[in-house]
């Protein structure tokens, strides 16, 4: 399968690890990619660690990686941010200039939208910014979540780094970004910017830098990796390491429909044929 395509891009959360361990197959076959030429990217919608962290961890399984491989929804959502700022600008709008920006999310969240221009002011209930960024964070409470409605209910601009309505940890299956998404949706009644998968910034922004032509998409979701790939022009895997199955691959409409479906990234070295969806 893998000869088809000049590189791959990888989900990281049910498709190389769960948790902080491996899944099976995983490490040996992206290592075999790499060495036999193919460029690997990791593309995710996890905003609460930087990318030196994710690429550290990728190394401690025993993937020989770096942190520019690495491309992840926290600076997707910055850069959505800031594109979304310049039509005001454009506008001669009151908010030209030094924008504000209130993170509820991770510090590797707050430092991406910091790097984008952004000032940051603290989450709070009585806050004015111009955006609320939203990303994942395992500590966020209800606390943070109200001051979010109040500040978009109060007319800030809301990005969200993706919907992920779950996520896997090696205890199970666990509330993604996604939930706390539409926690505050149903507060505010109106819908985020979304930076993440299964919109196709993050994967086009990774060919591009890899310089890639023609890469190959995998992931264990269809809603967003699938989607995602499909979005941006890709052929797209699914491998059954994470959410999605045989059955819901089978039943997926078209813009959710995986190329291929494979057991474990083992399988990336399979002829395409046998792994057609």
């Amino acid at each position: 399968m893998v000869d088809l395509y000049d590189g791959l891009l990888c989900d990281l959360d049910g498709v190389v690890y769960a948790g902080q361990g491996a899944l099976p197959g995983a490490v040996e076959s992206l290592n075999r990619a790499m060495a036999e030429g193919l460029r690997v990217g990791f593309v995710t919608n996890n905003a609460s660690r930087r990318t030196e962290a994710v690429a550290e961890h990728l190394r401690g399984l025993g993937l020989s990686v770096g942190p520019e491989q690495v491309f992840g929804s926290a600076a997707a959502a910055a850069r959505l941010a800031r594109d979304d700022s310049e039509g005001w600008e454009g506008l001669g709008s009151p908010h030209a200039g030094e924008l504000t920006a209130m993170v509820v999310g991770s510090d590797a969240l707050r430092e991406q939208v910091a790097d984008a221009g952004f000032a940051l002011i603290p989450v709070a209930e009585d806050a004015h910014p111009d955006y609320v960024i939203q990303g994942f964070d395992p500590g966020l409470g209800w606390a943070d979540l109200a001051a979010a409605a109040y500040a978009i209910q109060r007319g800030a601009r809301w990005v969200a780094s993706n919907t992920d309505s779950t996520i896997p940890r090696a205890q199970g299956i666990a509330p993604g970004n996604g939930s706390l998404v539409a926690a505050v949706r149903r507060a505010v009644d109106c819908e985020p910017l979304v930076a993440g998968k299964p919109q196709p910034t993050l994967m086009h922004l990774a060919a591009q830098q890899l310089g890639c032509e023609r890469p190959l998409m995998i992931g264990d979701r269809l809603d967003t990796d699938i989607a995602g790939g499909i979005a941006a022009g890709m052929d797209t895997v699914l491998v059954l390491t994470g959410i999605d199955s045989r059955d819901t691959a089978r039943q997926a409409d078209a813009a959710q429909r995986p190329t291929y479906v494979i057991d474990t990234l083992a399988g990336l070295f399979e002829a395409a044929e046998s792994a057609r969806a």
